[in-house]
């Protein structure tokens, strides 16, 4: 098993002993090997997206466990294709990508219509496939922030998909028109079986003040949450939050003083809290990103944020790019640490 203590290192007592009580885990719904009956079999999902999202939860190494960890690889649209693989250039061949999802012992492997179009009828039935459906490009001279549709719910279904993901960059000057979007595809997911995932992204140059990047406030998270879910997400994937106070510094929308006095502190694990609590007290799964590649820090960083992210009640990872832009076995290390943590019964909720 991981060290995980060792990988923290000064920071292993004050993560792993710490007791959140702004908003007690007793509040929460807790994922478990029983999540989709106990919790999603008495939403208005059809059967159908019920046994997919099952799938979901039992496949991979953490199988049963009610934890998720998912390999993302869009990057090649959302960065460029030279940024995301030059590191690695075997990962233009989409096979190696969901070779290394199913190595790395993933429950799924989250990608692009032509990625998974590609080898759907070699691995659809070998791993949970997630069709990210639209993109931010950034070939257009200049460089603008918008996600636009990539192709549609019925390929994605073709092709024997048992999800489909969307981005909205809230906050943004396009966000209305991308919720309405996200909106349109999940419903379709639904009719055809196929559970939702929204990346609930804040995008916009504004919510950077004097040096503080609130884009990852918990408060501004936290909502863009609360947003993804009234679209009827079955998963919410969010930066893990690493602030607070966004609506103060920013000085606008609503907020209470309670959310920072009471319910919060600065604390990474009560932040994150947050962002569970607006994913309606954890009846919605919260998976927080791996982030960018670092180089060395990687595997700490990764172990980290998955016990934040356990911690909090959240419901897993989605590690990309720290592990497809190293050496594939490295990259298969570094997997299977962060899903250690998810199986370690010493990091409980706290």
């Amino acid at each position: 098993m991981t060290d995980i203590q060792g990988l923290l290192g000064d920071e292993a007592e004050e993560l792993l002993t710490h007791t959140a009580r702004g908003i007690p885990k007793e509040d929460l719904v807790l994922p478990g090997r029983d999540f989709v009956d106990r919790v999603v079999a008495g939403t208005d999902r059809s059967p159908r997206v019920l046994r997919n999202l099952e799938s979901l939860f039992d496949h991979g190494r953490l199988a049963g466990s009610g934890y998720l960890s998912i390999l993302p690889v869009d990057q090649g649209i959302e960065h460029s294709a030279a940024s995301a693989f030059a590191a690695n250039p075997r990962y233009l061949d989409p096979r190696n990508i969901v070779e290394l999802a199913l190595e790395g012992g993933c429950n799924a492997v989250a990608s692009t219509l032509g990625v998974l179009g590609a080898v759907s009828r070699r691995f659809a039935h070998k791993i949970p496939f997630i069709v990210k459906l639209n993109h931010n490009e950034l070939l257009t001279y200049p460089n603008h922030y918008d996600q636009i549709m990539f192709g549609k719910v019925e390929q994605c279904f073709d092709l024997g998909a048992a999800g489909v993901g969307a981005t909205v960059y809230f906050g943004s000057e396009q966000s209305d028109r991308q919720l309405q979007e996200a909106s349109e595809v999940f419903a379709r997911a639904h009719e055809l079986g196929m559970f939702t995932v929204l990346w609930c992204y804040l995008r916009n140059p504004a919510f950077s003040r004097d040096g503080v990047d609130y884009s990852v406030s918990a408060d501004l998270t936290g909502q863009a949450n609360h947003l993804g879910v009234t679209i009827e997400a079955d998963i919410v994937k969010q930066k893990q939050a690493q602030n607070n106070g966004g609506y103060r510094a920013l000085d606008f929308g609503r907020t209470d003083p309670r959310l920072y006095a009471t319910l919060t502190t600065g604390h990474p694990i009560d932040l994150t809290r947050w962002q569970v609590a607006n994913c309606y007290m954890g009846r919605v799964g919260l998976i927080n990103s791996g982030g960018a590649s670092a180089g060395e820090s990687d595997l700490t960083q990764a172990v980290r944020t998955a016990v934040i992210n356990k911690r909090a009640g959240g419901t897993g990872l989605i590690t990309g790019r720290k592990s497809f832009q190293r050496p594939t076995d490295e990259g298969v290390a570094l997997l299977h640490a962060v899903q250690n943590v998810y199986l370690d019964d010493s990091v409980s909720v706290a």
